[in-house]
């Protein structure tokens, strides 16, 4: 698999890393994996409250971003924004399963947006590229009824023209991770308020722990022009 980026994306602010993991196993929840994220989620609650979440560079850089497409700020939270008010409301984060848990509270951490997906699902390469209105988007939960996606907004799509990411705020039913996934894409955006070395870093933070506590071997990806 293969992610592309339109120079378009990137000029709207995007900052982007892929990464691709294979072997993880995601059928049981080790221990250590438990105590560092409640350990992580622990530290980063004693220095959070609403104010700091409403004056983040980085949340803010978010909803510039989507402000730069039209997009109405009250349907469209940024994901890391939304974490964080979570776990300030209920003290912890709420368990899904080992993969998304741990990509959670990276993102909780540095205030990225990240997703996982299973790649033995994706149809071909990754595109991250504006979208023309004619992709088929059948997000997470939405009972595989497609759903209609906007001209104008920016996508990670595959090669069959299914969205497999809405802008960074909502993945869908084809590639969420379940149990059985043991071959993971995980994406890590950032924006203008975000350099791309910083970037750089929580995507290799968020490989080094997925190999050591699921196991695997992966690789940040390759960024190639989308042609």
């Amino acid at each position: 698999m293969q992610l592309n980026l339109d120079p378009k994306v990137t000029d709207l602010g995007v900052v982007i890393d892929g990464v691709e993991i294979s072997g993880v196993d995601n059928s049981h929840y080790p221990t250590e994996l438990s105590d560092y994220i409640n350990e992580e989620v622990t530290k980063v609650l004693a220095n959070l409250d609403a104010d700091k979440i409403k004056s983040s560079p980085i949340i803010q850089g978010f909803f510039d971003l989507h402000k730069r497409i039209h997009l109405p700020k009250r349907n469209n939270r940024p994901s890391p924004e939304t974490l964080l008010k979570l776990i300030l409301k209920r003290g912890e984060l709420f368990p899904i399963n080992p993969v998304v848990d741990l990509y959670n509270v990276i993102s909780i951490k540095s205030q990225l947006a990240l997703g996982a997906h299973d790649i033995d699902h994706i149809a071909g390469d990754v595109n991250l590229r504006i979208t023309t209105g004619d992709e088929k988007f059948v997000p997470i939960g939405a009972n595989n009824e497609p759903q209609a996606i906007k001209a104008g907004e920016y996508g990670y799509i595959d090669d069959d023209n299914e969205v497999i990411c809405h802008l960074e705020t909502r993945q869908v039913e084809k590639t969420k991770i379940t149990p059985a996934t043991n071959h993971i894409f995980y994406i890590v955006q950032g924006n203008t308020a975000t350099s791309q070395e910083y970037v750089d870093q929580v995507a290799n933070e968020l490989l080094a722990a997925t190999t050591k506590y699921l196991g695997g071997q992966g690789k940040l990806l390759t960024i190639q022009p989308l042609q």
